[in-house]
């Protein structure tokens, strides 16, 4: 098996041909969920599909995929913050799939409150995205497998409600750095002066979309760097930060994903009333967090209210941003999470 250090070599250029970016489109609400006062309606939604083995010359070997990853990305990102880590999780036997979420990266981002009688930002409930992606994953991918469900940040939360909604199709759950709706902590925290930005996400008529707009660059790095241990991670003015500025330039991204914080409220209540009908979830779950971050002294006490199998772990040298601060760590914990009954 190849070392930590060669699995992290700059991905060779037939590799990369390996990495499809594709667009598929998406109904939601799908089938398998059902809201309230809600009518189906179409977006576009862009993902990576990466195969198993994509740095191997796959022409004789007869290795067998290992399973799916689901890898979903947080905000001020897109698909490309798992860009350390696929190519590694690829070679270990994993197919992966990296999607940009709804109003992310080059997804479409549909109107707040799409298909939804009301509710600010009702479009972008955990649920609604969660839906979004187990109707990629399950019904026009075709995986009918138990997927590992990884999530950073908004992704941690959409992870968290794909495994609540769909344990049946969830094989295990990573959980990545975030205040956890329907949380003690989330409840305690969330007026706190460290996330001041999840009430300025929730101030109505459009006034935080005006005010960032034209300063995408200052507004986003001010996130990386606040919320850092290893600042280039992210490197400041770097092909990366070019990266997400570009994203969150498009027309209607930043609304987009401000709705995806005018939702908590609603997605705590689903969180709460989920466990308080069904239970705690039997999927497994670890919680990754940073040692210099906010959340880290709390991770396994939230994940506790709502899971029964929960061990957490913190990575070295990281804030928030774990998978572009310190990835050779969270690629190994994870691996090892993954294959721990295999």
């Amino acid at each position: 098996m190849s070392t930590i250090s060669e699995i992290f070599k700059k991905p060779s250029p037939a590799s990369l041909e390996r990495w499809n970016h594709r667009f598929a489109t998406i109904t939601s609400p799908s089938a398998s969920v059902s809201l309230a006062s809600s009518s189906p309606y179409t977006f576009r939604l862009h993902y990576v599909d990466v195969p198993a083995y994509s740095n191997r010359d796959t022409s004789h070997d007869t290795s067998k995929p290992k399973g799916t990853i689901l890898l979903i990305h947080g905000f001020p990102q897109t698909w490309w913050q798992w860009r350390h880590v696929i190519g590694p999780f690829s070679d270990a036997g994993y197919r992966i799939i990296v999607p940009d979420y709804r109003g992310a990266g080059n997804s479409q981002a549909p109107p707040s409150n799409a298909g939804h009688a009301g509710g600010k930002g009702g479009g972008y409930t955990k649920l609604v995205i969660a839906d979004d992606l187990h109707n990629l994953v399950h019904d026009i991918l075709g995986i009918h497998e138990k997927v590992h469900i990884v999530g950073h940040d908004i992704g941690a939360m959409v992870a968290h409600a794909y495994v609540s909604w769909f344990p049946e199709d969830s094989a295990s759950l990573v959980w990545g750095d975030c205040p956890l709706p329907g949380s003690t902590f989330y409840e305690e925290f969330k007026k706190d002066q460290a996330v001041w930005h999840f009430t300025f996400h929730n101030v109505e008529d459009d006034l935080p979309e005006r005010l960032v707009q034209g300063h995408e660059r200052t507004y986003i790095r001010h996130f990386f760097d606040r919320l850092s241990v290893n600042v280039w991670g992210i490197p400041p003015g770097g092909e990366d930060e070019d990266v997400y500025v570009t994203a969150y330039s498009r027309p209607g991204a930043f609304r987009a994903a401000f709705d995806t914080y005018r939702t908590f409220e609603e997605d705590a209540r689903e969180n709460r009333e989920l466990v308080e009908k069904s239970g705690k979830s039997k999927v497994p779950a670890l919680g990754v967090s940073g040692d210099g971050s906010f959340n880290n002294a709390r991770a396994e006490e939230q994940l506790k209210e709502f899971y029964d199998d929960v061990e957490v772990v913190s990575l070295r040298n990281s804030g928030h941003w774990i998978a572009e601060e310190n990835p050779k760590e969270f690629f190994e914990k994870v691996l090892a999470w993954i294959q721990r009954d295999e």
